[in-house]
C-alpha cells in the first residue's frame, strides 16, 4: 500500500509532461527580451493570428523545463542551438494550426471519451483499480505532488484529445496496401548474395607521389581551398550578470536570520517516522469485517504482547501478516490514509489504536518506535538559512538589476565598463572565441546564443556591445569583441603536409576508381564467372557490416537480371565491384511478418497525417516570418521590419 502511493507522483510526471506540451502553450514566462520591443514582433501566423517571439521564447523554455524535470543531469546547454529553437517554433505552430482545425471541425470531448482514456491509457494503469475505475482519491494525492488539481489535469487532457481528433481519421484507421506494405519490407528486409572485390584507395598510395606543381595547383583550386582556410576567431571582452554576482553585494542581519528559523522551523525539523505492527481486517461484509477487528482488539487489550501471534494467525495483509504485521518500511505524514495517519500518529509505543476504517478494511495498529520531530538549533543551521535568505533576496534583487543591466549595455554600447562599473562585475576577457563553442567549454562562452550575438555584424563590424543575452537561467551577458580574425586562406608553407596528405588520397582514389572500372569492364563481359571473393549475404538490417553505396546499390539491381556485376565508386574510399548473384528473402531480424506489415502501416499513417498537416497549413494560410535558423530575437525583428 505504501509504496504504491510513494510511487504515484513519480508515475504522475511523465503523464503531465506530454500533456502540458502537447495540448497548449504557457505564455506566462517572463523575459527580459520583452523589455525591448523585438518581444512583440510576430514570428508567425496561422489563419491570420499572430505567433509572437515571447510567445516562441515562453514554448521553447517550458519545453526545456519538462525536460529538466524528465532528465535532470542531462546538460540542457545542447539544446541551446538555433536548430532546436526553429523546432519550437515549428511544434508551435503545428499545434496552432491542429487548434484551429479542431475548432473549424467541431471537435470537443465527452465525458465518456475522457473516462475511456482514463480506462484504456497504459499512463493510468498504477491508478486504476481491477474493476478498471481510477481511484480518484491516488489521483489527487499524486497530481497534489505536482501543483496541480485533477480538474486542471482533466482540461488538459480534453484539450489535449480534441486537437489528436484532427488526424484520428488518419492516423487510426489507416490500411496499407498489401503490394505497397510487401515492397517496402523487400526494400528494408530482402537478403541478397553477393561477392564484393574492393579496390582500397589506401593500397594505391605508395604508387602516387604529388610533384611539387601538383601541390601548388591543388592548393590554388578554389574547390579545395575551404580544407585550407584558417578558422573565424574574435577576441572578446563580456561582463556576466547572475545570482552569484548579486548575491555577493548581499548582507542580512542577525535578526533576520533568527526571524527566518522561527517562521520556518519545520524546515528544520527532522521528519517524524514512525515503525508500526497492524492487523487488517476486510471483507465484502464491512459489517462482519469490523466486528471481527473489535473483537480481536478487545482480546489484545488483555494480553498486548500477543499482538504477532494474532497478526500471523488474523492479519489479511499479506505482507505483513508473516512477520507478525510489522510493516518493513517506517511510515512519514502523508504517506498513507488520513484516518490511518491520525491513529498511528496519536500513539505511543507498545500502546493499541482503536480500530481504524479504511477503504481497504479496518486496522488494528501497535506502535513499535518513533522517531524525528525534533528541531536543529538556530546555531547549527545559522550558515544554511544565511545561504538560503541570501539566495532569495538575490533573486529579487536579479530581476531589479537585469533590467538595469540590459539597458546600460544597450544605451551605452561602445563599453562594457559602464555597466560593470555600476553594478560592481567584473570584465572578463577571452581569446580566439569562435562561432561554436570549443569542446569542454564552461559558463557562457558555451552558450550558442552569445556565440551567435558576438559573430552578428553589428558587433563585429561597429564593435559595439552584444545584447544582454540569457545564457542560462538567472544569468546575462553582454561581450564586445575587440580583435576580430576572419577565417583565411593560410599560406601553403604553413599547410604543405596537410595538402600533400589530401592530394596523395585524391590520386589513390582516382587509381583505385580506374583500376576497379576496368575490372568492372572485365566482369560485366563474362557475368556468370565469380569474383576471386567469397559470397556474402547482405541487406539493409546489416548494413553497417559494408559500405552504405554498396548495400544500395546491391539491393537496387532488378533480380530479374542476376546474376549481374555492377560498379560502386567509394570517393576516397576507392572502388567496389560488386556481383548479385540469388535473392534470398527477408532478413530473420524482420520477426513477425504481421507485425512488421503493422508497424509499416503505422508509418504510412503518420505520413499521411503529415500530408495532411501540410493540406492545413495551406488552408490556414501558415507564414513564417522567423528566418531559418534564427535563435535570437533580434534577427526577428530585422525580418520582421522589411
Amino acid at each position: 500500500m505504501f509504496e504504491t502511493i510513494r510511487s504515484y507522483s513519480r508515475v504522475l510526471m511523465y503523464i503531465l509532461v506530454p500533456l502540458i506540451i502537447g495540448s497548449f502553450v504557457l505564455v506566462g514566462v517572463d523575459s527580459y527580451f520583452n523589455l525591448r520591443d523585438g518581444g512583440n514582433a510576430t514570428v508567425a501566423k496561422v489563419n491570420g493570428k499572430d505567433i509572437k517571439q515571447t510567445e516562441w521564447d515562453a514554448w521553447f523554455r517550458q519545453s526545456l523545463d519538462q525536460f529538466r524535470r524528465q532528465a535532470p543531469n542531462v546538460d540542457l546547454r545542447m539544446f541551446e542551438t538555433p536548430e532546436m529553437k526553429r523546432q519550437a517554433l515549428d511544434e508551435l505552430v503545428r499545434e496552432r494550426v491542429m487548434r484551429e482545425a479542431a475548432v473549424k471541425g467541431g471537435y470537443s470531448t465527452t465525458d465518456e471519451r475522457l473516462i475511456a482514456f482514463y480506462r484504456n491509457d497504459p499512463q493510468f494503469a498504477p491508478f486504476r483499480g481491477p474493476d478498471g475505475v481510477i481511484d480518484k482519491a491516488r489521483l489527487e494525492m499524486a497530481v497534489a505532488a505536482q501543483g496541480m488539481s485533477v480538474k486542471g489535469l482533466e482540461a488538459q487532457m480534453r484539450d489535449m484529445l480534441a486537437l489528436r481528433q484532427v488526424t484520428l481519421g488518419m492516423t487510426g484507421s489507416v490500411v496499407a496496401p498489401e503490394a505497397a506494405a510487401s515492397s517496402a519490407l523487400d526494400a528494408m528486409f530482402q537478403q541478397r548474395e553477393v561477392q564484393i572485390e574492393k579496390f582500397d584507395a589506401r593500397t594505391y598510395a605508395t604508387k602516387v607521389s604529388p610533384t611539387d606543381a601538383d601541390i601548388d595547383t591543388y592548393y590554388k583550386d578554389p574547390a579545395n581551398q575551404a580544407q585550407f582556410k584558417s578558422v573565424e576567431q574574435a577576441d572578446i571582452e563580456y561582463v556576466v550578470l547572475d545570482l552569484d554576482a548579486v548575491k555577493k553585494s548581499i548582507t542580512v542581519a542577525e535578526d533576520d536570520l533568527k526571524k527566518y528559523y522561527t517562521e520556518n522551523l519545520k524546515q528544520y525539523t527532522a521528519p517524524e517516522e514512525r515503525r508500526v505492527r497492524q492487523i487488517l481486517i476486510k471483507g465484502d461484509d464491512r459489517t462482519a469485517a469490523k466486528a471481527k477487528a473489535e473483537s480481536l482488539l478487545a482480546d489484545l487489550k488483555k494480553n498486548p504482547a500477543s499482538f504477532a501471534d494474532v497478526a500471523r494467525k488474523n492479519s489479511q495483509d499479506a505482507g505483513s501478516a508473516e512477520r507478525g504485521g510489522e510493516l518493513d518500511i517506517a511510515i512519514a505524514r502523508g504517506d498513507t490514509d488520513k484516518d490511518y495517519e491520525a491513529a498511528l500518529f496519536a500513539l505511543k509505543p507498545t500502546e493499541l489504536s482503536p480500530v481504524v476504517a479504511t477503504p481497504e478494511g479496518f486496522y488494528i495498529l501497535q506502535l513499535v518506535s518513533a522517531k524525528g520531530g525534533e528541531a536543529k538549533s538556530f546555531e547549527s543551521v545559522r550558515a544554511e538559512i544565511e545561504e538560503a535568505v541570501q539566495k532569495q533576496l538575490a533573486q529579487v534583487r536579479y530581476n531589479e538589476t537585469a533590467t538595469e543591466f540590459t539597458n546600460i549595455v544597450f544605451e551605452q554600447s561602445d563599453s562594457l565598463k559602464p555597466a560593470a562599473d555600476k553594478l560592481k562585475l567584473q570584465v572578463q576577457t577571452a581569446k580566439a572565441v569562435t562561432r561554436q563553442a570549443v569542446q569542454g567549454a564552461q559558463g557562457p562562452l558555451a552558450s550558442a546564443k552569445l556565440l551567435e550575438a558576438v559573430f552578428a555584424s553589428e558587433a563585429l563590424n561597429n564593435k559595439r556591445n552584444t545584447e544582454a543575452v540569457e545564457t542560462k537561467q538567472n544569468q546575462l551577458t553582454a561581450a564586445r569583441v575587440v580583435a576580430y580574425r576572419p577565417s583565411a586562406l593560410r599560406p601553403l608553407a604553413e599547410v604543405r603536409d596537410q595538402v600533400k596528405a589530401r592530394l596523395v588520397a585524391s590520386q589513390a582514389a582516382a587509381l583505385a576508381r580506374k583500376e576497379g572500372e576496368a575490372r568492372l569492364a572485365a566482369a560485366k563481359a563474362a557475368p556468370a564467372t565469380a569474383l576471386p571473393s567469397a559470397p556474402v549475404t547482405l541487406s539493409r538490417a546489416k548494413a553497417a557490416e559494408f559500405p552504405r553505396d554498396v548495400v544500395d546499390t546491391a539491393l537496387k539491381v532488378p533480380a530479374a537480371t542476376l546474376p549481374a556485376v555492377v560498379g560502386v565508386d567509394l570517393g576516397d574510399q576507392g572502388y567496389a565491384v560488386v556481383r548479385v548473384t540469388k535473392v534470398l528473402g527477408r532478413d530473420p531480424v524482420a520477426g513477425d511478418a504481421k507485425q512488421a506489415a503493422a508497424q509499416y502501416a503505422q508509418a504510412w499513417g503518420a505520413a499521411e497525417s503529415d500530408a495532411y498537416y501540410q493540406a492545413l497549413k495551406t488552408r490556414f494560410k501558415v507564414k513564417v516570418t522567423a528566418p531559418v535558423g534564427a535563435a535570437e530575437e533580434k534577427s526577428t525583428e530585422a525580418v520582421a521590419s522589411k
